[in-house]
């Protein structure tokens, strides 16, 4: 069984929102949104070559993934947007659903991470307006106060 397979496994089994995998590694989470692919970005912890299942990925998340150094993604649902980055950076792409924009949770809109870097291409940039986006809508990371 591949990486990606073990990853949309446990996704799947399981009520987690994302999974890592590596070899015998695995990573998971039950937290929505942007928050947990922040958090394994400031944690100690290298990703590189790691795949990863999400139930929902957005143009935000796909620089995500990237800056993690994944090398395959797979997700329930996926924009067009996020979709363009992972196949920029040659990350594998599986999904089940891909759509013009991911929906924020209340149903009326853009999701604001996907909104946030729609133009940005460069990742490092990406990376500060996800923060900045975080920081104004109350959601902290891992070592940072709401």
């Amino acid at each position: 069984m591949t990486d990606l397979q073990k990853a949309k496994k446990l996704l799947a089994e399981n009520d987690y929102t994302c999974v890592l995998c590596k070899d015998e590694k695995t990573r998971t989470s039950t937290q929505r949104g942007v928050r947990p692919l922040v958090e394994w970005l400031e944690s100690d912890e290298d990703f590189e070559g790691f795949s990863a299942a999400d139930k929902v990925v957005g143009r935000g998340a796909a620089f995500l993934y990237v800056l993690l150094g994944v090398n395959a993604v797979y997700s329930h649902v996926i924009s067009y947007a996020a979709l363009e980055v992972l196949r920029a950076y040659n990350i594998t792409v599986e999904y089940n659903v891909a759509v013009e924009h991911i929906i924020n949770r209340r149903g009326d809109g853009i999701c604001p991470f996907e909104s946030a870097v729609m133009d940005i291409t460069d990742v490092g940039e990406a990376y500060i307006a996800i923060k900045q986006k975080m920081r104004e809508i109350g959601i902290a990371s891992r070592g940072e106060n709401k």
